[in-house]
């Protein structure tokens, strides 16, 4: 959600089964929706909506969502910050994690919470 075009692709570049919204004429679907749809396609959620965390935590489930923080919002930007979650945080993010990642770091919870 929110996320540039140029990170779905670089994603597929890297060989994951990366899908954006858009490609699938979904953009406006509910979050809790959005949320679900990613669970049952055994995907994870990048997203710069603080609410899919709460999403997330809530739902019991064992989904990842990535949370960007960030000031600057370029692709490239992100994409550097997310090669770094995936490299640092893949065992968590495979088992089901949120990952809140901000400029200078990142913060995981693993889920389920509670």
């Amino acid at each position: 959600m929110g996320v540039s075009l140029k990170v779905v692709a670089w994603l597929r570049s890297c060989g994951h089964d990366a899908v954006h919204l858009r490609d699938e004429g979904l953009q406006r679907l509910p979050n809790g929706d959005i949320f679900h749809k990613a669970i049952r396609e055994d995907r994870m959620v990048l997203t710069f909506d603080l609410d899919f965390g709460e999403i997330a935590a809530l739902s019991g489930a064992r989904g990842s969502v990535v949370v960007f923080r960030l000031h600057n919002t370029s692709a490239e930007n992100v994409i550097g910050r997310l090669e770094d979650v995936l490299v640092h945080s893949r065992s968590a993010l495979e088992t089901g994690a949120i990952v809140l990642v901000e400029e200078s770091r990142y913060r995981v919870r693993h889920l389920p919470i509670g």
